[in-house]
């Protein structure tokens, strides 16, 4: 039976070194729910503490109103699916789907029952009296899943699941998780470092930084409404400008360095006239429209869309951007642009997102 999560205020240390300051959050019963961020951020020792791989130096974890964290990992019923699929080669799929139920000394006649269920929800029927040296990359990670999910576990833990295949078998097989955990509703902890991954799959998304979560919320929510600019700028590709809330002579939004003034209806109540501020527009929130004036250095045809490099005035920008980029929908232009032209673009008012200073915390208002 599917469980919610509880976490409160966990702390995780090696020695003198803290890698999860002090972290809480609550994942819903039957939810998907992914950590993202990059590459020693915590997202995998959180997993690990929740499984039971690692110890817990401060805080609780629970399972609904359990609290799990005197309890040994393979009393807490949950199912991992690991990077390296972890499948043993000398047995079957079928076999390889069972050694969990017989560890559990499930009768014969419901353990086949279990098994051919499974193998016919994550669709490897077929090849169930296969050795995984004769699978593709997928195939095998659809064993690594079935045999996660046929226990019945209260939780089900994926650490970068799909980081081993290609992209285009990451693709499909993300598409199978995601349809699997959806029949079977059971809680899901996802972690990944891959943005298009979380935003395709997840319900919802914890960001992480430096063992610190930075936003919780929906793919959609967090994307269009990210809470600081890290967030917007791991999720996504984002352009930052530097900007100065203007709010006088019935005028309300942002002036950016060059004079150039955007109208906004939204900014909070924090948001002051005269305060320093950053604008982040992510290239698709451009039109080509009267507006700023930006000189294309570089073109990359991606199909739909060509996305354009562009150069701005050095005092418009915040330093040490990778590139400052605009993306125009082909399906909806006529006029396709040069490197060397000067395009005048548009910020959409209603979506680019408002920043503090020092870029912690947004002065867009929250919805209600």
């Amino acid at each position: 039976m599917s469980v919610s999560i509880g976490i409160d205020h966990v702390v995780k240390r090696y020695g003198e070194n803290t890698i999860i300051p002090d972290l809480s959050v609550e994942i819903k019963n039957g939810e998907f729910f992914t950590l993202l961020g990059p590459s020693g951020c915590g997202k995998t020792t959180l997993l690990r503490m929740i499984a039971g791989f690692n110890s817990i130096e401060g805080g609780e974890i629970s399972f609904d109103d359990k609290v799990i964290n005197r309890i040994d990992a393979h009393k807490r019923n949950i199912g991992m699916v690991f990077q390296n699929y972890a499948i043993f080669p000398h047995m079957t799929v079928r076999q390889n789907v069972e050694y969990g139920l017989k560890l559990r000394k499930e009768p014969k006649d419901s353990m086949k029952k279990k098994v051919d269920d499974i193998l016919k929800v994550v669709q490897i029927e077929e090849y169930q009296d296969r050795l995984p040296q004769n699978l593709s990359g997928g195939q095998q990670q659809r064993v690594a899943l079935a045999r996660a999910i046929v226990i019945h576990p209260s939780v089900l833990l994926m650490d970068e699941p799909l980081s081993n295949l290609d992209a285009k078998l990451r693709i499909e097989m993300r598409s199978a998780i995601r349809e699997v955990q959806h029949q079977v509703g059971i809680t899901t902890v996802y972690v990944t470092h891959d943005q298009e991954e979380a935003l395709a799959i997840s319900d919802r998304i914890a960001v992480m930084k430096s063992g610190v979560i930075q936003q919780v919320g929906t793919p959609e929510y967090i994307y269009t409404r990210p809470a600081n600019t890290f967030v917007s700028t791991f999720i996504g590709h984002s352009n930052l400008f530097h900007a100065t809330i203007c709010k006088e002579m019935g005028f309300t939004g942002i002036c950016l360095a060059n004079g150039y003034r955007i109208e906004m209806d939204n900014l909070s109540e924090e948001a002051q006239n005269g305060q320093k501020a950053v604008v982040s527009i992510r290239p698709e929130e451009f039109s080509i429209n009267p507006g700023i004036k930006a000189r294309i250095t570089e073109t990359t045809f991606l199909g739909k869309y060509i996305n354009y490099v562009l150069e701005f005035e050095d005092s418009m920008i915040l330093p040490g951007q990778p590139s400052i980029e605009f993306t125009q929908d082909l399906g909806h232009s006529e006029l396709l642009h040069q490197v060397g032209d000067i395009i005048d673009l548009r910020p959409n008012a209603a979506k680019i997102n408002v920043y503090t200073q020092d870029q912690e915390k947004s002065l867009i208002k929250t919805l209600s």
